[in-house]
């Protein structure tokens, strides 16, 4: 990072005086720039040493100065930043990026061809709470997720020149994007009114409907008598709850095992007081103006780019679009000469991908998928819908992984190796793909497959020697070293690895009676064994997991306590009235 100021910001009044104090703090600043020379003196001599102009062209010709942060009104931001970019600065602009979708195109396709950063400021991004809220959905801690609901309330301050949707609301987009993989929403709803200014919305309330059923609702208003900032994440296995309005210690609040299930098929809530998830404080502004000094410094993609503000802008016009029409569902397009291109012609990726993680060229990534921090996914290799990859995970050329696929921390995938959907790694676990490696030899031309099958879960530290295959909901206890094919629904342990027994698919032992037939404690499907073969009779190992038994209700060491205080029959006289499958 430069040791010596070298930023302008552009706009140095109302939201400018706060990017002031934190880039002179970080040693950053250089200038101060704005046309009104009163709000330049009422600086007085608070920065010494830094200049003042209300000379925008003077600061673009300025070689000291190699990026600028912009905080002037929004009709501004796309010349501005144009012309910053133009002249070979970096840029930070204050949300939205611009007004105009085909403005933001040619923003973010200058800032590539240039060679320079283009970076948004999306504040919530950079809250400690929003990142700790990121990483427990994306590391599943909420489950599948469901709905997102965004409450952004005050009194004040009140604006002439843009309305509430437009001044509240890109935060709160921005944010809800990204918990969903950064993919648009395929319907946008918009209502609201003006009872201030004409044509100026003070309250509005934004519906959006993404793929896979997820939905959320952001309201806007500074027609309100007190202030609220509260964004809540419902999953299928918990909730979570940031209020800024709160404490630091209270702003993020975490709710698991919400609901219980009776008979397996009744839902009832279970209200509980929370717990506080307390990520250490600091300044979101600091922390945001700190990121944009080290992607210059670094000259990497920014977390809040171009390619971002432009999804959050789209979103924004979509809105505005149905608030105009009263109301009425509309689709995300973007203006072009036929006014019919979608408006993921951008190309922009439908997944998260941490800013420390590198994603090669040719990587073919699905939608929902996340690729945490240090993680390294290498061309060629192809990674299915809703998968999460965990920290410093490696996966070589030409692996290819299933849908819904959770790999933990620590994790290399060699070429070769083949993991269907539903798979579930364990920390630090080892795929192999050669028997005999040595340093000296060369065998690039012979690296040995290794299949493992729908369902499946290797153990952490569990090492797994290539060139075997590992069958649909088999289980791989830690530490086992597994030398040789595992069956379906096998479960295995030790050094070498041995069979121990059976899983069901909710990851139980199964004790068969003599007719061949065990029952799932948690789940109630029956298994019949036969021979060395066991199948579930209950549902289509093909089929997914109906939503109530995809969501866990008891610790599998409840359920194991449980099932020995109960004699364990045939799975007919467990439950004789289950058919043979369904």
């Amino acid at each position: 990072m430069s040791k010596k100021p070298h930023l302008a910001l552009i706009g140095a009044g109302y939201w400018g005086k706060n990017l002031a104090r934190n880039f002179h703090s970080l040693g950053a600043l250089h200038t101060l720039c704005d046309r009104s020379t009163e709000t330049l003196a009422s600086y007085g001599d608070d920065y010494a040493g830094v200049k003042k102009t209300d000379s925008f062209d003077a600061v673009l010709a300025d070689s000291a100065i190699s990026a600028v942060a912009i905080a002037a009104p929004a009709e501004l931001h796309h010349r501005l930043t144009k012309a910053a970019l133009l002249a070979g600065k970096d840029v930070y602009v204050e949300k939205p990026l611009c007004l105009d979708i085909n403005e933001a195109e040619e923003l973010v396709t200058l800032a590539k061809t240039e060679g320079r950063i283009l970076m948004v400021g999306h504040l919530l991004q950079y809250h400690p709470c929003i990142l700790e809220l990121q990483r427990l959905v994306g590391q599943g801690d909420l489950g599948k997720l469901q709905y997102i609901t965004s409450n952004r309330l005050n009194l004040g301050k009140i604006r002439q020149e843009e309305n509430a949707l437009w001044s509240f609301a890109p935060h709160d987009i921005s944010v809800i994007l990204s918990l969903v993989g950064g993919q648009l929403p395929e319907k946008v709803q918009c209502t609201g009114e003006s009872y201030l200014t004409p044509q100026v919305a003070d309250t509005t309330l934004t519906a959006l409907k993404f793929a896979g059923g997820v939905r959320a609702h952001v309201y806007v208003s500074w027609l309100n008598p007190f202030k609220e900032q509260k964004l809540t994440v419902v999953g299928s296995k918990g909730m979570a709850v940031f209020d800024d309005t709160k404490p630091w210690a209270e702003k993020l609040v975490l709710y698991r095992d919400y609901l219980t299930w009776s008979d397996g098929r009744t839902p009832t809530p279970v209200k509980s007081a929370g717990t506080p998830v307390v990520p250490d404080q600091s300044e979101p502004l600091r922390d945001e103006c700190q990121h944009f000094l080290e992607c210059c410094a670094q000259r990497r993609s920014p977390r809040t780019d171009g390619p971002e503000g432009l999804r959050v802008l789209q979103v924004l016009k979509a809105a505005q679009a149905s608030l105009d029409k009263d109301g009425e569902t509309v689709s995300c397009i973007a203006p072009s000469t036929d006014n019919t291109a979608p408006i993921t012609t951008t190309a922009e990726p439908s997944y998260f991908a941490h800013p420390t993680a590198v994603i090669d060229e040719g990587a073919r990534i699905g939608a929902g998928a996340k690729v945490w921090h240090f993680s390294h996914i290498m061309q060629g290799s192809e990674i299915g819908e809703g998968s999460s990859l965990g920290q410093s995970v490696v996966v070589s050329s030409d692996v290819k992984i299933g849908r819904n696929v959770k790999i933990q921390n620590f994790v290399s995938i060699y070429t070769g190796t083949k993991i269907e959907d539903d798979v579930f790694l364990g920390p630090a676990c080892v795929l192999t793909n050669v028997t005999n490696p040595r340093s000296q030899v060369q065998r690039k031309n012979l690296y040995e497959k290794t299949l493992i099958k729908r369902g499946a879960t290797i153990g952490a530290n569990a090492t797994v020697v290539c060139g075997i295959t590992i069958g649909l909901y088999a289980f791989i206890a830690a530490g086992a070293v597994v030398t040789k094919n595992v069956p379906d629904y096998g479960f295995v342990a030790g050094v070498p690895a041995k069979q121990k027994g059976w899983m069901s698919r909710h990851g139980h032992p199964l004790h068969f009676d003599a007719a061949g037939r065990a029952c799932c404690p948690e789940s109630a499907y029956v298994y019949e064994l036969r021979g060395e073969t066991v199948r579930c009779l209950t549902l289509d190992e093909k089929a997914p997991l109906p939503d109530h038994l995809a969501i866990g209700k008891k610790d599998y060491h409840d359920i194991k306590k449980l099932t020995k205080t109960k004699a364990i029959g045939s799975a007919k006289n467990l439950h004789p009235s289950l058919p043979r499958q369904i």
